[in-house]
């Protein structure tokens, strides 16, 4: 058969007809099959006798017992293992030897993992790939370039550069005509090149941090050891620990667990989720969730070699295009600005055309610039060039071009310094809406603790067992006391060779226990593994606040119930207890009133009570769920209780101090935990949330989970603020506090980490995750990862939350009064006859390009201070310039333009000089009156702008830089701007009258304005009503109270909505509006799906 294979495989293609190369195809895969076969028979055969051979991978020991070296590596046979992986097929499964197969075929020791050497890991590397996908290539400079020569304005300005390039020529000749137009021309290619440079620091930031959002750890088997990798650093051969929240990431096969249920709807489209197990579907794929269970997962396939990979390389990444909230209400502000730029242009232009063609306007001579044919031709362009000229000077007036330059460099820079204060963020949208928090419902463990549990107390009965431990249990309790511990949990311990101390792996509790009985009780974890099999597993549940397990012991099929769990919940469900001396009793009400007042006192001291109880069972009183043999079914009554310990998780120092400072800010803090009533009083008062003296209120502010949700509606609605404290919580009552408190108006912020927190996180306005042992599930509901959890960082953020918006409003402030001051003066001496434009588009083109960038830069490195946490929050509906902001520029637009106006008609006759020395004045003082403004502008409400200046050098010397540039553009580059010279007195003068500005703006600070917005630009009143009956109408379509049959419904409605609206709904508020067009196709519009927003 191998001849005749051999011999058929040498028959060169070219002579065979199209029959015969179909029979050859045909032989070839019998055979391939045959081989492959014969060589899993012969391997199982001669296992004894020579080195194993397998279908993918040649391996062999090295010094390490459990490492291994890959020596052959067969590409067709590990693509056929892919494609059976891809269909899981389970009989091509069974061909390879199952999974065991595949991992001994790997070089793989499924309760060891590989070895996990340098060289191990490059060498799977190489031949198997690294676990990234192909991305497309980032957006360069180039790209953002081209883009930036599309807008409008910009086209103008290098038309009219053109134009100005060709009459200067023509007017003053080569040699002194080029200077105008070629000025134009440079400060349109620096403000191009700035906004592109902007735009590419955007985008970079923003690959960053999806970069960083998809790093997450996994946790690993190398050489036996736990590890905790990077998601890029997985290989092929690895075992994976799975857990509830986890994403998958890789495909591989099912190893070992419990309960293991995958949520595969990222992959298949279908909701249901999907069991995993050795029998049926070991089959696991990346990009998956792990919704229930636990388990281990053999790495068979990554990066582009998985369906998830191929899938992810091939998706075009638009997110970065996504505009945010404040980015579209900023857009609005600049369009609106430039609209109304356009609009005076077109006046000017259309009045200064009319007036000079009608004979209204005279040289200096007094005569009439336009008669008719009579005029010469040259004359008549020179004219229209003058015109065009103010016209294009008041165009530029009105371009905000510095506006999303501060936004990006500020956003950068905050951003930057957040990641060194141990916070990244994830979604820009929650990030602005930090300024406007309200309240924060924060979780008590590892964020308000410092989560290094430790075990102080143990009670056997009424009995507290101190010391030694082994030696005052009876042998019968501690050998149930291992079972308990060893086989109920999700942690491990891991023993080095050399005889060092015992690491743990598992959640800070499991960790706590697992040390406890392996340094207390002597519990040698492996051992006990060896005498019993696990025959069912109830993972932790929030609601039941326990987990259990059913076992049974090797030497005489004895089978055992445990569960472990919250003390009082574990309590309710035995009906005896064991002493220490091993012997049982039956817990009558006495007894069970006493142990439930020691569980009690030990909670209020802030400790956490864990119970421990027992049942042996027949294995006719095992008891099954509905689908038969598929899951036994845990006995919960009539247990007995083995013990209780507690476990002291000491608060973080300093986090008082941090509560009060949220506390001052105007912020709620309120503490939802699943901890017992009396641990989270303790804990509460300790952190600072209650206070020790009031005790009356203790009703209203602490509460437990059950007693809150059995509120009626109105109950609830009235009694929310007022809770500090919520004990006993589910996930469930977590997520009803939060609509609760958006009903009423508050801007959220929730911390949370496990897979239950997701639906809380995702309805806050502000989603923190814990980044140290959060789940995946729990981290894509979220906006920003608090990296060390602590309650420090949260503050922190909110910090930075409110400097960014500050930061923001300050460059609005600065920005506007320039454009609105220059828009003005150039409007006002365009239409005064025979006068010249005072503020040329060289001149504000120039002051764009200088003050803008350096201003931003100045701004961006501005550090949050204390005194931001002492104002109130800002509304979230609350206008983007607001009354006071108003107050501040309008004063001052209006100082610079009355003194630059009085300079333009009267500056040469006050001054005695000329008219292009007068010109040069008042191009400089409004230069240097925007240098003071931005001073004006650091304080919008505080009288003393130099406040804290000196802490930020860099902001110093960008000002010193803008002064010292103006000079050189002045005294030496002054023929670019055509311009004359200043003396040391017309300097000072200049200095003097934009210095003013500081006392006015010290004076109409003084000026009381209403709260209440009277100038409503870019309010988000009518977007949040909209939201609202958006989000009332499609809650009615989900709990099908409309008929999804009568599609107008749906289509009158949505035809009444705003775009843009549409777009923030999507976007902001997280309505699963695709989700409904998804499931009625015919629901949809075409205005609504030609959305590029709704389509992203």
């Amino acid at each position: 058969m191998s001849d005749g294979g051999t011999l058929l495989s040498d028959i060169p293609t070219t002579t065979l007809t199209r029959a015969q190369r179909r029979w050859r195809k045909a032989y070839l895969t019998i055979y391939s099959t045959r081989m492959m076969l014969s060589l899993i028979s012969k391997s199982r055969q001669e296992s004894e006798k020579s080195p194993p051979r397998y279908p993918v991978l040649e391996i062999q020991p090295t010094v390490s017992q459990n490492q291994v070296v890959l020596n052959s590596f067969d590409p067709f046979v590990y693509k056929t293992t892919l494609r059976m992986l891809e269909n899981k097929d389970l009989k091509h499964l069974h061909v390879l030897g199952g999974v065991e197969g595949v991992a001994t075929a790997l070089g793989v020791s499924s309760d060891n993992g590989i070895g996990g050497s340098k060289d191990d890991i490059t060498r799977r590397s190489q031949i198997f790939g690294t676990n990234s996908y192909h991305k497309p290539p980032p957006k360069g400079f180039r790209y953002f370039l081209i883009g930036a020569f599309k807008n409008t304005a910009i086209f103008i300005l290098l038309v009219w550069a053109a134009l100005a390039l060709a009459f200067g020529i023509k007017q003053h000749g080569v040699e002194e005509g080029w200077y105008e137009g070629v000025s134009i021309i440079v400060a349109v290619l620096l403000m191009v090149a700035l906004s592109a440079v902007s735009n590419l620091i955007e985008e970079t930031q923003s690959n960053e941090r999806k970069e960083l959002s998809i790093n997450i750890k996994v946790e690993v088997v190398r050489d036996a050891r736990h590890q905790q990798v990077s998601l890029f650093d997985l290989v092929v051969g690895d075992v994976v620990l799975l857990r509830t929240g986890d994403q998958i990431p890789a495909d591989g096969l099912f190893l070992k667990g419990y309960r293991l249920e995958v949520d595969e709807s990222s992959m298949t489209g279908e909701n249901d989720f999907v069991e995993v197990n050795s029998n049926h579907n070991p089959f696991l794929l990346s990009g998956t969730k792990v919704v229930d269970g636990y388990g281990q997962m053999l790495v068979v396939s990554v990066g582009m070699n998985t369906t998830w990979g191929r899938m992810m390389s091939s998706i075009a990444d638009d997110q970065s295009n996504e505009k945010t909230q404040l980015q579209a209400r900023l857009d609005k502000l600049i369009c609106s600005i430039e609209k109304l730029g356009f609009s005076l242009a077109f006046l000017v232009l259309a009045y200064l055309l009319f007036n000079y063609f009608t004979g209204k306007t005279k040289d200096k001579n007094g005569n009439k610039e336009y008669n008719g044919s009579k005029t010469d031709l040259d004359a008549i362009f020179k004219s229209v060039a003058h015109i065009l000229t103010a016209t294009v000077a008041t165009l530029v007036a009105a371009i905000l071009s510095g506006l999303p330059v501060a936004v990006t460099l500020t956003l950068a820079y905050s951003m930057k310094r957040m990641m060194a204060d141990q916070a990244m963020v994830k979604k820009l949208s929650g990030y602005e809406k930090m300024s406007s928090a309200t309240v924060v419902c924060t979780e008590k463990t590892g964020i308000l603790t410092l989560k290094q549990m430790k075990v102080t107390e143990f009670w056997l009965g009424q009995e507290s067992i101190k010391k030694d431990s082994r030696d005052m249990v009876a042998s019968n309790v501690r050998e149930l006391f291992y079972q308990a511990v060893g086989l109920n949990t999700t942690g491990g311990v891991y023993k080095p060779v050399s005889g060092s101390v015992p690491e743990f792996s598992g959640s800070p509790t499991e960790k706590a226990i697992l040390s406890w009985a392996t340094q207390e009780l002597g519990m040698n974890m492996e051992k006990v593994k060896q005498k019993y099999t696990i025959l069912q597993v109830e993972t932790f549940n929030s609601d039941k606040k326990r987990s259990g397990v059913s076992i049974r012991k090797t030497d005489d099929n004895t089978i055992h119930v445990h569960w472990k769990g919250a003390a009082e919940m574990i309590l309710a469900m035995c009906s005896q207890y064991y002493e220490n001396n091993g012997v049982t009793k039956t817990i009558d009400e006495d007894e069970r009133q006493k142990t439930e007042n020691m569980i009690d006192s030990m909670a209020a001291k802030g400790l956490r009570c864990i119970a421990f109880a027992h049942k042996k069972i027949f294995k006719e009183e095992m008891q099954y769920n509905e689908d038969g043999n598929t899951h036994q079914t845990l006995r919960e009554d009539d247990l007995t209780l083995l013990g209780i310990v507690t476990l002291k998780d000491p608060c973080r120092p300093g986090e008082k101090t941090d509560v009060e400072i949220c506390k001052s800010a105007g912020l709620g803090i309120k503490m939802i935990t699943g901890d017992n009533v009396f641990t989270a009083k303790a804990i509460a008062r300790e952190c600072g949330i209650l206070q020790y003296k009031a005790q009356a209120k203790n009703d209203e502010e602490v509460v437990e989970g059950k007693q809150f949700r059995n509120y009626t509606p109105e109950d609830r609605m009235e009694k929310v603020d007022k809770i500090r404290v919520m004990a006993r919580s589910s996930p469930f009552d977590k997520l009803l506090m939060v609509k609760c408190l958006k009903e009423k108006g508050h801007v959220v912020v929730v911390t949370g980490e496990d897979n239950n927190d997701a639906p809380a996180l995702k309805k806050a306005d502000i989603g923190l995750w814990m980044g140290i042992q959060g789940c995946e599930i729990a981290k894509e509901s979220s906006d920003i990862v608090i990296l060390d959890d602590k309650f420090t960082t949260v503050a922190t953020t909110l910090k930075w939350g409110r400097c960014f918006n500050n930061n923001i409003k300050t460059f609005i402030q600065f920005q506007l009064t320039f454009n609105i001051a220059a828009l003005v003066i150039n409007v006002v001496a365009g239409f005064v006859p025979g006068n010249k434009i005072p503020l040329t588009a060289v001149q504000l083109v120039w002051v764009n390009i200088i003050l803008d960038t350096l201003v931003a830069l100045a701004l961006a490195t501005e550090r949050p201070t204390d005194e931001l946490m002492k104002n109130p929050p800002q509304g979230h509906t609350e206008p983007i310039i607001t009354n006071i902001m108003w107050r501040n520029l309008l004063y001052q637009a209006l100082y610079q333009i009355a003194v630059l106006l009085i300079l333009q008609f009267v500056g040469e006759s006050i001054f005695k000089v000329s008219p292009e020395v007068n010109g040069t004045m008042v191009f400089n003082t409004f230069f240097l009156c925007q240098v003071f403004s931005f001073f004006n502008a650091r304080k919008l409400e505080k009288t003393n702008v130099f406040r804290g200046i000196h802490k930020n050098k860099l902001y110093l010397g960008l000002m010193g830089v803008a002064i010292l540039v103006q000079f050189l553009k002045v005294e030496i580059l002054n023929k670019f701007a055509s311009k004359e010279r200043l003396n040391w007195r017309q300097w000072l003068t200049c200095n003097a009258l934009g210095a003013f500005t500081l006392p006015i703006g010290f004076i109409v600070k003084f000026i009381h304005v209403p709260e209440k917005p009277v100038l409503l630009i870019n309010s988000d009143e009518s977007v949040s009503s909209t939201a609202k009956r958006a989000e009332e109408f499609l809650t009615l379509i989900n709990e099908n109270k409309i008929n999804l049959e009568a599609p107008f419904h749906i289509k009158d409605y949505f035809n009444a909505l705003n775009l843009r609206c549409v777009e923030r709904l999507y976007g902001d508020h997280g309505l699963d509006m695709m989700g409904i067009l998804r499931k009625n196709p015919a629901l949809a519009l075409p205005k609504f799906n030609s959305s590029e927003a709704v389509a992203r």
